[in-house]
């Protein structure tokens, strides 16, 4: 009886998990080049009635269910214009490689550039790009453009290339606040995207990939469920006690 309990408790777990994974998508619905969550339902320990090993899987005794956070949804989204020449968005797998005062690589999707004091290229975050690009101060940053392959050129001149980096599996990115990512060991070895495989967009930015209407709905069905599972606990807690009285 005790299994039933720890079912139902668990179910509540789950479903506060994907209502919190689902919330910080609608709080980012609106972010720059936001991926929203992955959230998978998995069932937790399974123990076989008995000793026969030859018994189906309709022999097996469930321990409950746990929600999990499996990486991010990659799907491109909308491409917005806003005609400021260091906006870029990206079509396709790829995100701009920066580095952090660590000297980590960071992926990003928020293409929404900025010029550092010293005329460096650096995400809305204040991280460099990487390989580092450089306006020279005699530049007219009104000429500065960046072209589909990553090209920025100023005054005519070529600056350097914007690089665009991915992973074996980049669904699985280490995601470390601010829209940012790092390298997971689930997400394999970084490498760069060759010339051709994605593009860039200037004067635009890409749009969170959330679907409000869909986030809206699924929340309704987690907060259902969950208040299901709550009424399961109560009536086995109901049952237990009845139980002990029996005993009495």
């Amino acid at each position: 009886m005790i299994d039933g309990l720890y079912s139902a408790a668990t179910g509540m777990n789950a479903q506060q998990a994907r209502i919190d994974a689902i919330s910080n998508d609608l709080a980012n619905a609106s972010t720059t080049g936001y991926k929203s969550v992955r959230f998978h339902f998995n069932d937790l320990l399974n123990q076989r009635m008995g000793n026969n090993s030859a018994l189906t899987d309709r022999s097996l005794t469930g321990a409950g269910v746990q929600g999990s956070q499996e990486g991010r949804n990659l799907a491109d989204g909308a491409i917005q214009r806003t005609d400021r020449n260091l906006d870029v968005a990206i079509t396709g797998q790829g995100l701009l490689a920066a580095r952090d005062a660590q000297g980590r690589t960071v992926l990003t999707r928020d293409g929404n550039l900025q010029i550092d004091a010293r005329g460096r290229l650096a995400t809305s975050n204040g991280l460099l790009l990487n390989p580092q690009i450089t306006v020279p101060a005699n530049a007219d940053t009104g000429t500065l453009k960046i072209a589909a392959d990553g090209t920025v050129t100023a005054d005519g001149r070529n600056l350097g290339r914007i690089r665009l980096m991915t992973a074996q599996a980049p669904e699985h990115l280490r995601p470390i606040g601010a829209n940012d990512f790092v390298q997971s060991p689930q997400s394999g070895a970084l490498r760069e995207i060759p010339q051709g495989d994605v593009s860039l967009t200037s004067g635009a930015l890409e749009a969170s990939n959330v679907d409000t209407a869909q986030a809206m709905s699924d929340m309704i069905e987690s907060q259902r469920a969950y208040d299901l599972s709550s009424r399961a606990v109560r009536t086995w807690d109901d049952l237990l006690s009845t139980a002990n009285q029996i005993r009495r």
